[in-house]
């Protein structure tokens, strides 16, 4: 992360979180306000995504913090540094689940974000696989996502692709005996440069080259946007592999309400092609998380 971002995030007293794609520096914009989003035609649940949300306070207090405040669920891309049995007690008190998180991604601070696609690190992936598994289960997850790996295009052949695959594959087999759908989440360059996984087209590509019934897509509105794609079109296209949504206002990745996009029309359209997953938050607070919180309160009456 580049040093003038890390000294924003140090002066708002927050931290960044290993292992998840590097925060967009905080901008001007404002704090959206209760009404901003009016309420939806069908209830979604909200995720509120523990690394970049409640960072005023350490990890393990952020799942109460999200349940105080309205949240039916976490997450959080590499919750290891809570022990998975300790983590499900932070659940079971709070009275929420967990909907996601990734297997091990490497060293994220040499920038790594992923080992799926790298065939010298086959057996590190693998590895990484049982582990995840057992937290999953532990802590009642049903989704891990499986990330690629950052390559620049020029170095890319195809025993990467093959390796993804075959990674993936065995990933699925693994988790399908335990009930756990692996997922893929598509990440924007602007984002994370060289990131393999870069659109949904990608991601479907490699979910219909895997062929497993267990194989589904995380789709980030952010990062969909980010890419320059339709939305609407998007989430047409891919509703069959959808399992899980992230939200986020653009630009800015802040909360709901605080940039341009139509969250209402979000809505109508989750709704129309059936969705019935939770809504991830995985936004920027532009300032203190709860006071961020208005556009939440509206939803939720």
């Amino acid at each position: 992360m580049a040093a003038k971002a890390m000294a924003t995030m140090a002066a708002a007293g927050t931290s960044p979180a290993a292992d998840f794609d590097e925060p967009l520096r905080r901008g001007a914009g404002a704090v959206a306000e209760p009404g901003a989003w009016r309420a939806p035609s069908m209830t979604f649940s909200y995720s509120a995504h523990i690394g970049y949300m409640f960072n005023e306070m350490p990890l393990e207090d952020r799942v109460a913090a999200a349940a105080r405040n309205g949240f039916a669920a976490v997450e959080h891309p590499a919750p290891y540094s809570i022990p998975a049995g300790d983590m499900a007690s932070l659940l079971a008190a709070a009275g929420v689940t967990y909907t996601q998180f990734g297997l091990r991604s490497g060293n994220a601070a040499a920038g790594e974000k992923g080992l799926g696609i790298f065939p010298e690190r086959r057996d590190e992936f693998r590895r990484s696989v049982a582990e995840g598994i057992a937290y999953a289960r532990t802590i009642g997850v049903d989704k891990l996502h499986a990330m690629s790996g950052v390559l620049p295009e020029a170095q890319r052949t195809q025993d990467h692709w093959d390796c993804y695959v075959e990674n993936l594959a065995f990933a699925a087999r693994e988790a399908g005996e335990h009930g756990i759908t692996i997922i893929l989440e598509p990440m924007s360059s602007g984002a994370v440069p060289d990131y393999y996984i870069a659109t949904p087209d990608r991601a479907a590509e490699v979910i219909d080259a895997v062929g497993a019934p267990n194989m589904g897509l995380l789709l980030d509105v952010f990062h969909t946007l980010s890419t320059g794609l339709d939305l609407d079109a998007t989430l047409r296209q891919h509703a069959a592999r959808i399992v899980h949504v992230h939200i986020a206002d653009l630009p800015g990745r802040h909360e709901p309400g605080t940039g341009t996009v139509d969250f209402d029309r979000l809505d109508t359209v989750l709704s129309e092609i059936g969705y019935g997953g939770a809504l991830g938050c995985e936004y920027i607070p532009a300032g203190n998380t709860e006071d961020g919180l208005g556009w939440l309160k509206a939803r939720l009456g």
